[in-house]
């Protein structure tokens, strides 16, 4: 453990004009409040709250933040109170050891209800300060370090947690060292025999791979010497245990498939050597074009920075990343390489590079269940993301497998309620349309447009499925609706027959609303799947050059009889859910629903499997008596 006076002497070397006598007083103050108190290690409590401050001058933070993170205990776990805190240190300390006291106080625990209350305090007192989190993650980190101590279940618990939501966060806030970290040794105690075996396999052939690696970097040296193009630096990065273990698990491979354990850096002193070095690299070898990707003219969300490529190098890809000194440092701290510079000011970019946090308090507000914010989370935090543009060149970041839908929701709520059509790289798509990165989206509004219940089939972020809903009147956690979304296609599909094809695989298209009996077209895709479309489908004139197949629906079996619902209604919340309700209490089929805008109404066009003729009579006259239903005819 560090005394004061080695820690204040870590502090002075990037940091000549730290205030010394408060990050003393911090740690004497915290240091005599903490006492006897003993880790599960046996060790002094204290010298958890000196690693912890540690790791924050390893980040080189202000002064501040070094002397909050060695009084963030002091609050819950001594008989010191709040009001001290701030006699002795000043308010500004204060609300940050709060604010990593109230996010303490709530473990995410089994229940959905208590991970989203972590969420929220972890939001919520992030917004106020970013340094709260910075300290949140630090002292995370070194008690994933001592984790060992704690028993099996304990282990457990706080490596699922910290994989479920700090190292996403970490990521978010660009802060890879401590997200890789985090990551490995949550691997290592969710997954002990894997973490092992993946370390013995590395370690097996550990300096055969040095040597290639090093080879390759004296070869790529002498080349950009003699090309007179600088740099400062090259070195091999080992890739981390967890990130070995993602690859592995999703694509099924073996660990010798994996080519990339070590990459190699180049480091140059600006960006237009980036691109120097990337043009040697290129035109020494042949490189792999999927494996190329420019995030510094498209940086990630997070901040992120650098060139990536692969080369084939002895016959075997080696993956290159090449970046300046300061995309390195953004890379590897993230947002806190901020506060070096700035002390507690923020600069420029701070606002920009938090702004996913003010996003999800807004989804925080319209989230009507613990359920929805989680699944938030999971989906909007923690996947892989994309970058897209509009018209004028502004960037958007999506998840991967966003739709033009995604988008119009990201602009604003009106222009996905509004949104009638789109066109990716001036090419009109259908509304399901899967984006890339670097696509140029538009969306084509109209004013009568509304949320059809189809989108909710293929909106990928919960921030687009939410607002859908509510202009549905659609309760989230409505099970029977769930059930419909994710079971009406495929019953839709069941219908359909291909002219000369046994067992064809159809895909319902998800840009019209098809319904059993009504025209349908039908188009082999370059997937050789069957697309069905509408017969009016305002794409059709789109998929021309596509191979045409003949289509048509199922005859009826004597058993089934199938009537059309046409239901018009005054829109109002939770309108459509009522009317589900009550065909989901008859229990009647629906075999398909959508809806459409009809000057001040909108119709509902429901078709039903009826089995009980004095049920149905029943059905719509219940229908009838729901507020909003201005009309009902049946067909059929």
């Amino acid at each position: 453990m560090l005394t004061a006076e080695e820690l204040i002497n870590k502090v002075l070397e990037y940091n000549p004009k730290a205030h010394v006598s408060l990050i003393r007083k911090a740690y004497d103050f915290s240091k005599q409040e903490h006492g006897e108190q003993k880790r599960d290690s046996g060790e002094p409590y204290f010298e958890h709250c000196v690693a912890t401050a540690e790791i924050l001058i390893e980040m080189k933070l202000d002064s501040s933040t070094i002397s909050a993170g060695l009084l963030h205990d002091v609050i819950e776990d001594t008989k010191i109170r709040s009001h001290t805190i701030e006699e002795e240190f000043g308010k500004e300390i204060l609300d940050l050891v709060q604010g990593v006291t109230k996010i303490r106080k709530i473990d995410i625990g089994e229940t959905e209800e208590r991970k989203a209350a972590t969420v929220r305090k972890i939001l919520l007192a992030t917004s106020k300060d970013i340094r709260v989190i910075l300290i949140k993650l630090a002292d995370r980190l070194h008690n994933m370090r001592t984790l060992k101590f704690k028993q099996e279940k304990v282990q457990k618990k706080i490596a699922q947690e910290s994989l479920e939501i700090y190292a996403p966060v970490a990521h978010k806030l660009g802060m890879y060292k401590i997200k890789s970290e985090i990551e490995d040794l949550s691997l290592r105690y969710l997954h002990p025999n894997i973490y092992q075996d993946i370390k013995k396999k590395i370690a097996e052939k550990k300096d055969e791979r040095q040597e290639r690696v090093n080879r390759i970097m004296s070869i790529i040296r002498e080349k950009l010497k003699e090309s007179g193009v600088q740099f400062v630096h090259i070195y091999g990065r080992a890739k981390t245990f967890y990130s070995i273990y993602r690859k592995l698990d999703r694509k099924g491979g073996h660990f010798e498939d994996i080519y990339d354990l070590i990459a190699i850096r180049v480091i140059t002193k600006i960006k237009e050597d980036c691109y120097r070095v990337l043009g040697v690299i290129h035109s020494n070898w042949k490189y792999l074009k999927q494996e190329f990707e420019d995030f510094i003219a498209n940086p990630k969300p997070n901040g992120y920075q650098s060139l990536h490529t692969a080369i084939l190098f002895e016959k075997k890809p080696i993956e290159i990343q090449i970046r300046t000194a300061d995309m390195h440092v953004e890379a590897e701290e993230g947002i806190a390489a901020h506060w070096r510079y700035k002390g507690t000011e923020r600069d420029k970019r701070f606002d920009r590079k938090i702004a996913w946090l003010k996003q999800f308090l807004d989804w925080q507000r319209t989230s009507t269940t613990a359920k929805d914010l989680i699944e938030t989370v999971k989906i909007d935090l923690f996947k892989d993301e994309i970058i897209v543009f509009t018209p004028k060149g502004d960037p958007i970041a999506l998840p991967e497998g966003s739709t033009p839908i995604d988008f119009a929701y990201e602009i604003h709520s009106e222009i996905g309620d509004k949104c009638a059509r789109s066109k990716v790289n001036n090419i009109l798509v259908s509304l399901s349309h899967q984006l890339n990165s670097g696509d140029v989206v538009e969306i084509m509004t109209q004013n009568n447009a509304k949320p059809s219940r189809q989108w909710l089939t293929f909106a990928k972020t919960n921030h687009a499925k939410a607002k859908i809903r509510q202009a549905l009147g659609i309760q989230f956690d409505d099970r029977r609706v769930k059930k419909y979304e994710e079971g009406s296609k495929k019953d839709l599909e069941k219908e359909i027959i291909v002219e000369k094809e046994t067992k064809p695989n159809i895909r319902l298209s998800r840009c019209c609303g098809v319904n059993i009996g009504e025209p349908i077209i039908g188009f082999k895709t370059k997937d050789k799947k069957i697309a069905i479309h509408a017969q009016d489908c305002p794409n059709v004139d789109s998929m021309l050059n596509l191979k045409r197949v003949i289509v048509s629906w199922k005859k009826k079996n004597k058993e089934q009889n199938i009537k059309k619902l046409v239901i018009t209604v005054r829109d109002r919340l939770g309108l459509l859910a009522d009317i589900l309700n009550i065909v989901t209490v008859s229990k009647m089929n629906i075999k398909s629903i959508n809806s459409e805008p009809k000057k001040q109404n909108i119709q509902i066009n429901m078709n039903l499997e009826i089995t009980n003729e004095e049920n149905f009579k029943k059905l719509v006259n219940y229908i009838k008596g729901i507020p909003g239903i201005v009309g009902i005819n049946v067909m059929g």
